[in-house]
């Protein structure tokens, strides 16, 4: 059975995406099935051999393959965080109003995060949750402020409420579309000490919400403490936040962030 004649619109290399995205979406092939033997397939979709290759790297470099040296290629998990990544890549571009549209979905899909983590999460994670915001209280208390453990203890706090969501493509998400926003959120850590506290009176009220499973209040405080942080950020001239701030590879955490 052959997969038709390629599209002559289509570059050989999307007749060999499209033609593997087909495979996947029928079943055929499933997370970690390997491919069929180069010959076969590049028959199969109508393409040169080398095309084929130039496919399989493309799809290789996008997470959704993986080829095993003296194995063969083999159609990975196709984890969410793994497929995400070129996404990931792009949102770290963004700056001015695409950047602030970045915020926007962030606390859309936090929020969500929040109140679907109001039902499932367990005494465990709520557990753990205090710890960090206590290690939280312990670094912005310190003599001086310890902006970069403060920092670590908000990434930490936010990715555990997203992984509490038991919404593994959510947290996924939230995870792509947070690494935007750490410069900003480091630049309110270190020149604004009021709202360093603010943002820790923010996560104790969500925590309080989690603990009573209360979905609205959830949702609600989450809502207000990220409207919080895209109002400051928004407000910071980005000369001044790149200057001051420096390099957010440099802030621990900043690969997984979220406030």
């Amino acid at each position: 059975m052959t997969s038709g004649a390629p599209n002559g619109s289509m570059s050989q290399t999307d007749v060999v995406i499209t033609g593997v995205k087909r495979m996947l979406s029928s079943r055929r092939l499933r997370p970690g099935d390997r491919l069929p033997i180069e010959k076969d397939l590049a028959a199969e979709l109508q393409v040169s051999r080398g095309s084929l290759r130039e496919g399989v790297r493309a799809l290789s470099t996008m997470g959704i393959l993986e080829t095993r040296q003296g194995a063969g290629t083999f159609v990975t998990r196709l984890e969410p965080s793994a497929l995400l990544s070129a996404m990931e890549f792009w949102v770290g571009l963004q700056d001015g109003e695409r950047a602030n549209q970045v915020h926007t979905v962030r606390r859309a899909l936090e929020t969500e995060a929040a109140a679907a983590a109001a039902i499932c999460i367990g005494k465990d994670q709520l557990d753990q949750a205090e710890r960090i915001l206590e290690r939280a209280h312990s670094a912005i208390h310190a003599a001086p402020v310890q902006h970069d453990a403060a920092m670590q203890c908000d990434v930490e706090f936010h990715r555990l409420i997203a992984e509490a969501s038991a919404n593994h493509v959510l947290s996924a998400l939230i995870e792509t579309v947070s690494t935007n926003t750490i410069r900003g959120r480091m630049w309110r850590s270190i020149h604004d000490n009021e709202g360093l506290l603010a943002t820790h009176r923010e996560h104790l009220g969500i925590l309080e919400a989690l603990r009573r499973h209360d979905v609205d209040r959830a949702r609600t405080r989450m809502a207000n403490h990220l409207y919080a942080v895209e109002d400051y950020v928004m407000a910071i001239p980005e000369p001044d936040l790149e200057g001051q701030v420096g390099d957010a590879d440099a802030v621990p955490g900043d690969q997984e962030s979220m406030p």
